[in-house]
């Protein structure tokens, strides 16, 4: 037991995260489900792994995210129980849909709370245990969203690129103590983000219906390419294994190709590709050419109001 690893994966009731802790209990490792439903998510990774009840290997941990007590109780429960964790995944993560004019302020702060700072405040709270250790690998679940903005879902892609940044400075702090961190960027996964659960705040009657119906037009395609838990489960895998300082990995060939044409391309020509991808309308297309009336100010003033 003595060389048993032991990982922390929040959000693991399903989806990237169910399928990544099944195999790494599968491969020996001793796996820490964090989330929000204890009962629920056990019942699920037991299923998945076919481990029985009881079993030291499979352990869950309850966990909001987004509340700060929440965080502080987990990660003393994470100590005392396994002590330093060799391995922290921040996997949990939520995503909406719909433009910047449309999307409401406190869905751009629900996405910040959960993307970005609770998993800063988890790692503040492992930390320094971690560092007493002075070994182990904080891996960050970013998105091609995060690689590069992308239409209609400019929050979750804000969030996910301020993870990777973040990630980035983190390697350069905790290294010199022996810790690294890995950035990985999925592609489209079949999990409840690209489908039937992200909220959607766009008005497919208004300014932007034709920016949605293009986008629709080639959603369909994007979902049915997207690949099994599975594969990314084995590539986070493989990312614990990572000895660098920092590492970043894509998962998927869409995340390498948009990783490397929004690495190298130009702004103007990658704008253009995106676009030409996505289905949407061309620079221009849009404009009307009517003054706003007094009462049309009213009601975008009360809608603006209601979204805040």
């Amino acid at each position: 037991m003595s060389n048993l690893r032991t990982v922390v994966i929040t959000g693991t009731s399903r989806g990237l995260g169910l399928a990544s802790a099944t195999l790494l209990y599968k491969q020996g490792w001793r796996v820490v489900g964090a989330m929000r439903s204890t009962q629920a998510g056990l019942e699920a990774l037991h299923t998945a792994t076919g481990a029985k009840s009881g079993d030291s290997r499979l352990l869950a941990v309850a966990l909001d995210i987004t509340s700060q007590e929440s965080i502080v109780a987990a990660a003393v429960q994470i100590e005392r129980t396994v002590g330093a964790p060799d391995a922290l995944v921040h996997n949990a993560g939520i995503s909406a849909s719909g433009c910047v004019e449309e999307m409401p302020a406190r869905v751009w702060e629900e996405m910040f709370a959960t993307n970005l700072f609770g998993p800063v405040a988890l790692t503040k709270a492992l930390l320094p245990a971690m560092r007493r250790r002075a070994t182990g690998r904080i891996v960050v679940v970013s998105s091609i969203g995060g690689a590069r903005g992308m239409p209609s879902i400019s929050a979750y892609s804000a969030s996910k690129g301020a993870v990777e940044r973040w990630g980035e400075a983190l390697a350069e702090e905790i290294a010199p103590f022996g810790l690294g961190v890995t950035v990985l960027i999925p592609g489209a996964f079949a999990t409840d983000i690209i489908t039937e659960k992200t909220p959607e705040y766009g008005n497919l009657q208004g300014p932007y219906a034709a920016l949605y119906a293009g986008m629709r037009r080639t959603g369909g395609a994007i979902v049915s390419k997207a690949q099994r838990p599975e594969v990314f489960a084995r590539a986070l895998a493989k990312a614990l294994d990572d000895k660098a300082p920092f590492c970043r990995r894509c998962v998927g060939s869409d995340a390498v190709q948009l990783s490397l044409t929004a690495r190298f391309l130009p702004a103007g020509v990658l704008h253009n590709t995106i676009r030409k991808a996505l289905g949407l309308p061309t620079f221009g297309s849009l404009c009307v050419q009517q003054p706003a009336s007094d009462s049309a100010l009213q009601v975008k003033t009360a809608q603006a109001k209601r979204d805040l």
